[in-house]
C-alpha cells in the first residue's frame, strides 16, 4: 500500500471519533477493517475500534455512578480523555505511518 493512503486510512480510523459520537465512529474503522489489506492500517482500525468500545463501556458504567454523584467528574474526565487521545493518536501516526499506535490503559476486546 502507497505510504500517503496508509496515514490517511490510519488517520480516519482515529478521527472518526470526532465525526460522531454514534454508528459514523466506529463504522468507518469497521469500513477500513475490512477493506484494507495492508497490516498497519488494519492495525490502526482495531486499535481505534478498541478505544471506541471502550469509551462506550466506561460511558455507560460512569452514567449509572451518577446517581451516586461520582459519576459527575468521571464523565467530564472521560469527555476530555474521548478528545485528547484521538489527537495523540493522530500525531503518532502522522508523525510514524509505518507503525500502529496502541492505545494505553484499554481492553483490547477486538484482536487479530
Amino acid at each position: 500500500m502507497e505510504r500517503d493512503q496508509r496515514l490517511i486510512l490510519s488517520v480516519l480510523s482515529h478521527a472518526a471519533i470526532f465525526f460522531s459520537a454514534t454508528v459514523v465512529a466506529i463504522g468507518i474503522p469497521i469500513a477500513i477493517l475490512f477493506l484494507s489489506q495492508d497490516t498497519v492500517v488494519k492495525a490502526n482500525a482495531r486499535e481505534s475500534l478498541n478505544f471506541h468500545i471502550n469509551l462506550y463501556i466506561y460511558g455507560f458504567i460512569f452514567w449509572i455512578l451518577t446517581f451516586l454523584l461520582i459519576g459527575f467528574p468521571l464523565l467530564f474526565i472521560l469527555g476530555m480523555v474521548s478528545f485528547i487521545m484521538p489527537i495523540l493518536a493522530i500525531i503518532s501516526v502522522v508523525s510514524n505511518p509505518d507503525k500502529p499506535y496502541v492505545y494505553p490503559f484499554i481492553f483490547r476486546l477486538i484482536q487479530e
